[in-house]
């Protein structure tokens, strides 16, 4: 997917988010008022003929990516595009290569998400603004001119980490650091469209860890990254004080598909799985589990000189959907394979 080189007319800095996001979600649901209402028993339409449902799948190859696509796999025709095949940021060839292949429903699972670098860099941050902002408003375009459902991922990083009890699908978002700000204005570019007819589901998640995807942006884990460092070293530092909730990429594909099949009403939903930890914790639960002898030390983030500050707590509250299981249980399963 050639990135690089696209035009962006944003000026460097000027992300006004709160205020209008808030208007934007406040206009939405006093439109679907009835429909928000009732989401247990709402229903939105489907192909019956799942033989012929088609599914667009992008960032197929990430992590998360090549969980959908073996989940959406058994519900229809699944089209899985890269880098290689798809420029999100190139809004006519968007609604171009849509527009011929008519999916029912498109998962975006492309995504820019270097942290720092974004921070650091004013050129990668460009970058991450074409793909955490551009991106989705063509997506959601062309989804809008198709009729396609559109489901896009977005991060807790949104949030500015003040609410120690958790954040609720309705929390104001306050990104704090560069990355937070272009995912939010990608959910915000998706909103605009909601009052034309888009059907969409924005899923806000955090930390996933998983199996490795093929493609070469795809990264190891915070866990896979831990297991790497206990070959060589027996003591490691590792943050205590930034607490959110980590996803288990097979178990966030799989509830994404049952979002779908559900007919629940278009919005936001957080999907994580149960239990909350600091790096930390989930440090010390990761060796216990794989039975490594490594002693692992808590030390505060100012320890690490990092670019981009990060929300001390981010732990995204699902009170829309089924529980997913424990992270430590599905922590298990993946030291397992």
């Amino acid at each position: 997917m050639s990135l690089r080189g696209v035009p962006y007319s944003r000026r460097r800095g000027n992300l006004r988010l709160n205020s209008e996001f808030v208007r934007l979600l406040r206009s939405f649901r006093a439109r679907n008022a009835s429909k928000l209402a009732c989401v247990a028993g709402g229903s939105v339409a489907r192909n019956d003929n799942s033989d012929f449902m088609k599914i667009l799948i992008l960032g197929a190859k990430g992590n998360l990516g090549q969980q959908l696509v073996k989940v959406f796999t058994a519900a229809g025709e699944v089209i899985a595009w890269d880098r290689g095949e798809i420029d999100i940021t190139d809004r006519e060839l968007m609604l171009k290569k849509i527009s011929e292949v008519k999916p029912e429903l498109v998962v975006n699972a492309a995504a820019y998400n270097a942290v720092d670098k974004c921070e650091s860099d004013d050129e990668e941050y460009d970058l991450a603004k074409k793909i955490n902002i551009d991106g989705p408003k063509f997506l959601a375009e062309a989804c809008l001119k198709t009729g396609a459902v559109l489901i896009h991922y977005s991060t807790d990083y949104v949030f500015d980490g003040r609410k120690k009890s958790g954040y609720l699908e309705i929390d104001e978002p306050r990104p704090i650091n560069r990355y937070g700000k272009t995912k939010l204005h990608g959910e915000k570019r998706i909103l605009e469209l909601s009052g034309s007819g888009l059907k969409w589901y924005l899923i806000r998640t955090s930390k996933l860890f998983g199996p490795k995807g093929q493609g070469e942006m795809a990264k190891p884990s915070f866990f896979d990254i831990m297991l790497e460092l206990s070959k060589t070293k027996k003591e490691l530092e590792v943050v205590d004080d930034e607490l959110s909730c980590f996803t288990y990429s097979p178990d966030l594909a799989k509830a994404t598909g049952e979002l779908y099949e559900s007919g629940r009403g278009w919005g936001i939903y957080h999907l994580t799985n149960s239990g909350r930890a600091t790096w930390y914790e989930a440090a010390v639960e990761l060796f216990g589990i794989a039975g490594i002898n490594v002693k692992v030390a808590p030390v505060k983030s100012e320890k690490f000189e990092r670019p981009a500050k990060r929300p001390k707590y981010s732990a995204l509250l699902n009170t829309k959907l089924p529980r997913l299981r424990d992270y430590r249980e599905a922590l298990r399963e993946y030291l397992k394979k």
